[in-house]
């Protein structure tokens, strides 16, 4: 039985089809000796090997086989089922890094945006609690300012003179700071801030179009809103509070 090069295996009813190599990657578990008829919890019926176990759960044993990998869904749940299915197999090192639960449980991250509107500004502030995820947002978010003439807070364009990006302003590894909008400075003249966020190209001036953005691109990155709430005190203050669950990453053999 060793020398074949795929093997079926139906488990609780669940058909797997894959590679004699893959099944051997640990010589000492019970898949390994099934191949050389060696355990009688295995069953050959009609060219398949039948087990009675779960399927669903076996399903992630041969994910690991295949990758060496234990990288579960953030909604997992049967740490230690999984664990006892492992164990069952003979996998061993596989039970020991499930044994681990809480380095494979998906993290709760939380991302507050601060959000001040005045009259021809808006100013921004992001706190996050994962200082990556921080960093990787940076990357998006630029500010462009230049010199605007007769032009206020509405103006939909940029003008023609060029436009140089300004560095984010970033506190600490956890928190960014930018603003957009205009301002006045000598011979009537307004300085301008415009700030784009990627993938999207436009530049844009008035802070609910900034806003409403920067929202959007947070739910497309994974992210749930969770609370807004509005705290008055010298300016007023928009709070807008997110959370995501990022799945761990996957504990390699």
């Amino acid at each position: 039985m060793s020398s074949r090069e795929v093997v079926v295996l139906s488990v609780g009813g669940v058909r797997f089809v894959t590679r004699a190599f893959t099944l051997q990657q640990f010589p000492e578990s019970r898949l390994a000796r099934m191949l050389n008829d060696d355990d009688r919890e295995f069953k050959l019926v009609n060219g398949e090997f039948f087990v009675d176990r779960d399927g669903a759960l076996f399903s992630y044993i041969m994910d690991f086989l295949r990758t060496l990998q234990v990288s579960l869904p953030t909604d997992f749940s049967d740490y230690q089922r999984l664990q006892r299915e492992a164990e069952f197999y003979g996998l061993y090192p596989l039970a020991n890094l499930l044994s681990q639960e809480h380095l494979l449980k998906p993290r709760r991250e939380i991302l507050e945006v601060r959000f001040s509107p005045q009259e021809m500004q808006a100013f921004f502030r992001i706190f996050g609690s994962c200082s990556t995820t921080i960093e990787a947002l940076a990357e998006q978010i630029t500010v462009f300012t230049g010199q605007q003439s007769g032009q206020g807070w509405n103006s939909p364009f940029p003008s023609q003179k060029p436009l140089v990006p300004l560095p984010l302003e970033r506190p600490s590894h956890h928190d960014m700071v930018f603003l957009c909008g205009t301002e006045y400075s000598a011979s009537d003249q307004f300085v301008a801030r415009y700030v784009s966020i990627k993938p999207d190209n436009r530049k844009l001036i008035n802070g609910t179009n900034v806003l409403g953005l920067l929202l959007d691109t947070l739910l497309k990155d994974g992210f749930r809103l969770i609370s807004t709430r509005t705290v008055v005190s010298e300016e007023k203050v928009e709070c807008y509070t997110f959370e995501r669950m990022k799945r761990a990453t996957g504990l390699t053999i």
